[in-house]
């Protein structure tokens, strides 16, 4: 009833702590807009926004509904919606999506599609949908307890029926539907929950945090890792790789390289890392003008107080309006690009930088140097990819850039094979899709929605998929993983939905995480062969000794001897395993191991039972004297008289000796699961590790204390280790590990079942 409860506890505060993480999900920020009402500004809330009115957009601000830009000019960064890293200029009429943000320039929005009908609404809902799935242990565990369970109904009514009928006492009645309750091994969800909880402290301390606790064992059965670009394989961050000097003096051309870096005043992504280059000369100087980088323009410049020009830029852009344009060649920008470097063109301007307007335009140039930036991998992506690949593990890049420049940071990360462009994607059906996915590495160009897509269709084709991202647009796709993982960094949106998010932005804990998940598997594992054969055996000694109808073999009490001789050692053993690949053939290995343990145990179990209950009663019936009846009457409470006497002590004397068999039976157990030597080598391969072996001498030598101390005999309703009840024990226990050796060693079980040796395929 305790650990039913303690199940029950777990299983509620786990599903109200997921529900509530749902619940919280925000994709929009709440700080107030400034919409237009009937000519005059106002602040509300993102929420009081409808449908018809005018926002006012601002450099900065967040997007919250969605609507075409009816005013101005702005550039919208929608790299969390759809992967685009680069700003995307919007003009009058263009759509404008909830979630973007502006990073230049001011207009006007108009409302065609607010609160849980706008595109971040949509996303929010689709991020709070539960997609709690059962992991293949949970889902093997529970099947096998519901399959006990049915086995203990069944059981339980035909004996419970029978002592109904031959007048069995309220007291005995509550006893035997107690010992019958216990055979379902509440012990099994309880060990997964402390497992889970345990593997989950041990990634924690690598940089993860596990918010779905079986993620745990979900991510060491993972075949496929899917994964975004910028910010998950990159760190979002440029590194100068490359100057190219237009005449040779590369130490002029970094000079102005950095003093251009250094004082501009509207930074980015591109100008944040020049500036912050070692290699490069040049200090920040006073600018008399400048042009801010936007993507429509696709350049910047400044011009200095001495009267120098600077211009930065694209070498597509900047071609037209070079002297010579070598510099900036198609060819040599190709190169680079082939490579996923970043080129860009430093050049000095021969005019002003704005017309007679104010507007920017290029003069004429002439070119400084080319220079050549490349996203940073994140620390150890290249050796994790590596690692992975070792282990049989595919890893797919699916980026909303450019396949071509997704790529070469493919090929960069130590990743090959083919890329395929979103639009492509989108034309396949059926089939078709499943396998384009399925053979190419690197997708370019993906739409949010084709994320999720790529994610399903992989587990059409039976993989176990991992999604790492870091944005909005790749939440609906991690829900739809097997395990999805976010970076701290990320979007919160994207770290509310995923089972595990990196601390530390870090590739470098999901070999830890994948290692601690095959130990978790491998422990509950080797736990289930010991809680299966507990219940198999207890099973079959009812049964069987109950047909005897030698009354009922067990009390409460001494069923809660198996907290020692497997509740402890099932912990331990969990907490001890090394990490082994996941056996998809489990449920057949658990049945080869249990189904001649249970026999066997129960078999040899019922033979002490047996002869021992027919020593105490003949004893008693034809030598009184001789069996010590005071001893008796002090073991079971009863006068000699008593009409019960003779029956209640044979039953004792029985179940001390059922008792000390099936729990040393069940510590040899440990030994066959754990070998230490070959001689306990009938169905694992010895082992190096020594603590099992402890933990049985251990656990064997408490039981002895048990039985030698008057006041736990007392407790657990067995008599003293006298003679008759250690030599039937003993004997019988040399006699089942002889046994129970040569049938697992020589796979009796499947010889006689017709399924050993498999029958050879024809040709």
């Amino acid at each position: 009833m305790g650990l039913g409860i303690i199940n029950a506890a777990l299983a509620a505060v786990q599903e109200l702590r997921a529900k509530r993480q749902l619940d919280r999900l925000q994709l929009l920020a709440r700080e107030p807009v400034t919409v237009v009402r009937d000519g005059e500004d106002r602040t509300v809330a993102p929420a009081e926004v409808v449908v018809g009115d005018l926002l006012r957009l601002r450099a900065g601000e967040q997007i919250v509904v969605d609507g075409p830009l009816v005013a101005g000019h702005v550039e919208a960064d929608e790299s969390l919606l759809t992967g685009e890293s680069d700003p995307i200029a919007k003009g009058l009429g263009d759509p404008l999506l909830s979630g973007s943000s502006v990073v230049g320039g001011e207009g006007r929005q108009r409302a065609e599609a607010v609160g849980a009908d706008s595109h971040a609404g949509r996303l929010t809902l689709a991020a709070r949908a539960d997609t709690t799935v059962l992991t293949p242990l949970q889902w093997r565990i529970e099947l096998v307890v519901r399959l006990l369970i049915l086995l203990v109904v069944l059981m339980s009514g035909a004996i419970l029926a029978q002592a109904a009928l031959e007048g069995s006492t309220v007291l005995r009645f509550v006893q035997t539907s107690a010992v019958l309750s216990g055979l379902v091994p509440y012990g099994l969800f309880f060990l997964i929950a402390v497992a889970y909880t345990v593997g989950a402290a041990r990634i924690a301390g690598r940089g993860a945090l596990v918010q779905r606790t079986n993620a745990v064992e979900a991510v060491s059965r993972v075949d496929v890792v899917c994964t975004d670009k910028t910010g998950t394989l990159t760190s979002g961050r440029l590194t100068l790789v490359e100057v190219v000097p237009e005449g040779g003096d590369e130490a002029g051309a970094r000079a102005l390289l950095g003093t251009f870096a250094r004082s501009v005043a509207s930074t980015n992504a591109t100008t944040a890392a020049l500036a912050g280059d070692a290699s490069l000369a040049g200090e920040a100087v006073d600018v008399v003008d400048e042009v801010e980088f936007r993507s429509s323009l696709r350049w910047s410049g400044i011009t200095l107080a001495d009267g120098t020009s600077l211009v930065l830029g694209a070498p597509s852009t900047l071609r037209a309006s070079l002297a010579d344009d070598a510099l900036a060649a198609p060819d040599v920008v190709r190169r680079r690009t082939d490579e996923g470097l970043r080129v860009l063109v430093l050049a000095r301007a021969e005019g002003p930088l704005r017309d007679a307007d104010d507007r920017p335009r290029l003069p004429r140039l002439r070119g400084v140097a080319l220079v050549a930036l490349a996203d940073e991998l994140r620390d150890g992506v290249t050796e994790v990819l590596a690692h992975l690949d070792e282990e049989g593990v595919a890893v797919k890049v699916v980026s909303g850039d450019d396949p071509d420049t997704v790529a070469a940071l493919a090929r960069r990360a130590g990743l090959s094979g083919p890329a395929i462009a979103g639009p492509r994607l989108a034309a396949l059906e059926g089939d078709a899709f499943d396998e384009a996915v399925d053979t190419h590495s690197v997708f370019g160009r993906i739409a949010p929605e084709q994320k999720e897509q790529i994610v399903t269709s992989l587990g059409r084709r039976g993989h176990q998929v991992a999604m790492v991202g870091d944005g909005v647009n790749d939440a609906r796709a991690l829900k739809s993983a097997q395990v999805g993982v976010a970076m701290r960094s990320g979007s919160s949106v994207t770290r509310d939905v995923a089972d595990i998010v990196l601390l530390d932005d870090s590739f470098t804990t999901l070999p830890p995480a994948r290692t601690e998940g095959r130990r978790i598997i491998a422990g509950v594992g080797a736990s289930m062969y010991l809680f299966l054969a507990r219940v198999a055996t207890q099973m079959l000694v009812i049964l069987t000794v109950t047909l005897l109808g030698l009354g009922f073999p067990y009390t409460p009490t001494q069923v809660g001897l198996t907290l020692f001789t497997v509740g402890l050692p099932t912990f331990f053993l969990t907490m001890w395993a090394r990490p082994a690949p996941p056996a998809e053939d489990l449920l057949v290995s658990l049945a080869r191991f249990v189904v001649p343990v249970g026999v066997l145990t129960a078999g040899f179990g019922t033979a002490v039972y047996a002869y021992l209950y027919q020593l105490v009663t003949t004893g008693l019936t034809t030598y009184r004297d001789a069996m010590g009846t005071e001893l008796w009457v002090q073991y079971t409470g009863l006068a000699a008289t008593d009409p019960d006497f003779v029956t209640s002590a044979a039953t004792l004397g029985a179940q001390s000796g059922l008792s000390v068999f099936v729990s040393t039976s069940a510590l040899v157990l440990i030994l066959l699961l754990a070998p230490p030597h070959r001689v306990f080598a009938a169905w694992a391969p010895v082992t190096d590790d020594r603590r099992p072996t402890w933990l049985a001498l251990g656990l064997f030598a408490a039981f002895a204390v048990v039985l030698l101390i008057p006041a736990t005999q007392e407790y657990f309703g067995l008599t003293a280790p006298d003679p008759p009840v250690v030599e039937a024990a003993g004997v019988a226990i040399v006699a089942w590990f002889v046994t129970l050796s040569l049938v697992l060693r020589h796979r009796v079980l499947e010889r006689v079942l017709g399924l050993y040796p498999r029958p050879a395929v024809a040709a």
